[in-house]
């Protein structure tokens, strides 16, 4: 156990940043006798001189100053967990789990995240990346606590968030493209569609166009895009994610004569959201912020 406590370290960093024992004892409502004894006893205790006289002032020894900034990272330590525990006390979670559908913009999802890291430092967030009926499982199951998804939930009730655009696109050199005509479902058939698997553990569904004779499935969107990327397929992907790709020519929008590009809405779900603490009515709110505050031009719409 240390003998030195707490109060001995605030007492000693008052005095240094306040240029002495007067000043300090002043800012800091102590007696100058008080912090003199208290500074000798941490000296005594620890076998170490920590501060030394200089005139009629006193300064920090070497090992003074070395053990003072240690100290510091131990009171800024210890405020922290006396501000987590009033936190706590006052009913805030210590860990908010969000599930979120890939579908999701995610320029979107990470301001949301910061802003609500800023107002909220420690509170631990759990985040699922979830494709179809996996977030929605994860509220079934009560191991969410939101939930960002474009299927609904029974006995849920959601919160219009924002509405995805998804375009189907290809490799500029695949086969759909050399046809060099708007294309029909049928061109599609005769080629490798690429799609991503629900994440839902025991009612998994399949969503979107699946007539392609050959379909590869894979787990994550990302996957999927470096997979058309390289040429491999057709797949109809979010907007928000293709950006980039689209701009330098990596991928192109295939010319469906009709169905080439969808609209998903997207919506918010509690658990339940009488019973929710601040913070996961907070990251509620910054999702929504976060999406209203994208600028014009997003391949998205928020929900008013």
């Amino acid at each position: 156990m240390s003998r030195v406590t707490l109060a001995q370290w605030q007492m000693l960093a008052a005095v240094v940043d306040h240029g002495g024992f007067a000043r300090a004892a002043e800012a800091i409502h102590k007696s100058p006798s008080t912090l003199n004894h208290a500074v000798h006893k941490l000296e005594e205790q620890l076998g170490v001189a920590v501060m030394e006289p200089v005139g009629r002032q006193v300064r920090l020894t070497e090992a003074g100053e070395l053990l003072l900034r240690r100290a510091r990272q131990l009171l800024e330590n210890a405020a922290s967990l006396e501000d987590v525990a009033t936190r706590l006390a006052e009913g805030l979670e210590a860990e908010v789990v969000l599930a979120v559908d890939q579908i999701f913009p995610p320029d979107a999802l990470a301001r949301a995240l910061e802003a609500f890291s800023a107002a909220y430092p420690h509170v631990r967030v759990q985040l699922h990346e979830t494709v179809l009926n996996g977030g929605i499982e994860m509220l079934y199951d009560a191991s969410a606590d939101l939930v960002v998804s474009g299927i609904s939930a029974q006995g849920f009730l959601g919160e219009p968030l924002v509405r995805v655009h998804f375009v189907a696109v290809a490799h500029p050199e695949h086969p759909l493209h050399r046809l060099g005509r708007p294309l029909d479902l049928r061109d599609l058939e005769q080629h490798r569609q690429l799609v991503v698997r629900d994440s839902a553990l025991r009612q998994s569904m399949d969503a979107g166009w699946l007539k392609a004779e050959q379909r590869w499935t894979v787990s994550h969107l990302q996957t999927s895009i470096d997979m058309l990327e390289r040429g491999l397929g057709f797949a109809w992907i979010p907007e928000t994610r293709l950006r980039q790709a689209l701009a330098e020519g990596r991928l192109a929008q295939l010319p469906l004569a009709a169905g080439g590009s969808r609209e998903y809405p997207v919506q918010l779900i509690h658990r339940d959201r009488d019973r929710a603490g601040p913070a996961t009515h907070a990251l509620a709110e910054a999702l929504k912020v976060a999406v209203a505050a994208c600028p014009p031009g997003e391949p998205f719409e928020a929900v008013e």
